[in-house]
């Protein structure tokens, strides 16, 4: 019953849309109140161990690294290069949008950074082309989600953290699912531009190729340095975010992008995004420990189980939850709370933590493209100046290829598995 009016009162406050670390810690400080056996001590330190983890440092440090990509330019030369490169091709701004965030994902590791950047880039070039504006809208919304699930993934970090498993194990994880992404996306711009023939760029010389790819080239050392040092086993994935920022800001310099104004624009967005992650999380900290003193996930395991044996099915309801859940509740919140109820229910069923970490995080991406919460929706309509309803009207077709992708990871574990397994 106490769970009950805490989850109540939750959906409640944010209905209110009162911010969400209050409405987790809200109904956990008065759960703390009025229950006589819990103290204010133990309850703040439940709220500090929250964010006192080694891992969760990565947080901070990709945000810085994504948000200095986006000051240096790097965004405008991945879009030229790929331009150069692909801009032959039917379409081909379709699919430089797509490859121009697989490029830049490596550097931010989130859906907001990406749309942010290069959304302010690829939506006026392809609409100044004659593309059409729904296509536009929807590809660069869907090609933004495939930040948050190749590595550097900032809701993987969360993720790893809060369930307890490697967060370098859960970064590669990611990897296939996000080639998936890549790949219906590409698709997708193939079936829906295949008779504009209209829709080509003249060849690019080899030299402009070769010079603007060159341009492009150091910026996507970022990945070589962070991805390369989780997999040689030379940097945990903290200190790789560390030796990334680094290696980003030294190219940032040597862009000539590093002057006071963007030190400044940096340093204010890194702490400020930061900010309201870790809150969040203290806050979250609290509510989940409310509900493993309460039992809850061993109540819900013992009630999901009872309901169905088979994994298949527990996988279906699942992504029905996890999409209303993705829907209203922002990503970072929805796992911090989801999480240490779900993930030992699916143990339950056997099921590789890998595989579950990766569900979850892709299905609850795809909230970020669904209002009333929908972020990315926001952030392009912010930087395009479209209004918000037909950026909706745009994504709503690229639902699809989204959803085909995460029906392929939930019910086919090869795809989070496999890779994982093959570099141990």
């Amino acid at each position: 019953m106490t769970v009950l009016w805490m989850v109540l009162a939750l959906l409640l406050l944010l209905g209110l849309r009162v911010p969400v670390a209050w409405a987790l810690l809200v109904p956990a400080l008065v759960y703390v109140v009025l229950d006589g056996s819990a103290s204010f001590q133990i309850a703040a330190q439940q709220t500090v161990s929250g964010v006192n983890t080694f891992p969760l440092l990565a947080v901070p440090l990709f945000i810085m690294l994504g948000n200095i990509a986006n000051v240096s330019g790097i965004s405008d030369r991945l879009f030229n290069a790929a331009t150069a490169l692909l801009g032959h091709f039917r379409g081909s701004l379709g699919y430089v949008n797509v490859f121009t965030s697989f490029g830049f994902a490596w550097m931010s590791g989130a859906a907001i950074s990406d749309a942010a950047a290069l959304g302010r880039v690829q939506v006026p070039a392809m609409l100044k082309r004659n593309y059409p504006e729904g296509l536009t809208l929807g590809i660069t919304a869907g090609s933004s989600l495939i930040a948050p699930i190749l590595p550097p993934s900032i809701p993987a970090i969360i993720y790893a953290v809060t369930a307890g498993i490697s967060v370098g194990a859960l970064f590669i994880a990611g990897i296939v699912p996000a080639l998936l992404l890549l790949t219906v996306l590409c698709v997708t711009v193939f079936v829906s531009l295949r008779k504009r023939n209209d829709l080509r760029l003249a060849k690019a010389s080899v030299r402009d190729q070769v010079t603007l790819s060159l341009k492009a080239l150091p910026a996507l050392g970022a990945a070589i340095v962070v991805l390369g040092g989780i997999l040689g086993g030379i940097f945990t994935p903290t200190e790789a975010a560390g030796i990334g920022v680094v290696y980003m800001t030294v190219l940032a310099i040597f862009y000539g992008a590093m002057n006071w104004h963007n030190v400044r624009r940096v340093l204010q967005n890194t702490v400020e995004t930061t900010g309201s992650v870790l809150i969040i999380v203290c806050a979250a900290a609290l509510f989940g420990w409310v509900l493993a003193r309460e039992r809850v996930p061993q109540l819900a395991g013992e009630f999901i189980f009872g309901l169905t044996e088979n994994p298949i099915v527990f996988l279906l309801l699942l992504n029905v939850l996890l999409f209303i859940i993705g829907a209203i509740i922002e990503p970072t919140a929805a796992i911090l709370v989801l999480v240490p109820v779900l993930a030992p229910v699916a143990t339950l069923y056997g099921l590789d933590p890998l595989h579950v970490g990766s569900v979850i995080i892709f299905n609850l991406m795809l909230g970020l493209l669904t209002p009333p919460v929908g972020l990315v929706l926001f952030v392009l309509s912010s930087v395009t100046d479209i209004p918000v309803s037909r950026i909706i009207r745009g994504v709503v077709p690229v639902y699809v290829p989204l959803v085909a992708v995460l029906l392929l990871i939930s019910f086919i574990p090869f795809f989070t598995t496999w890779l994982p397994g093959v570099l141990g």
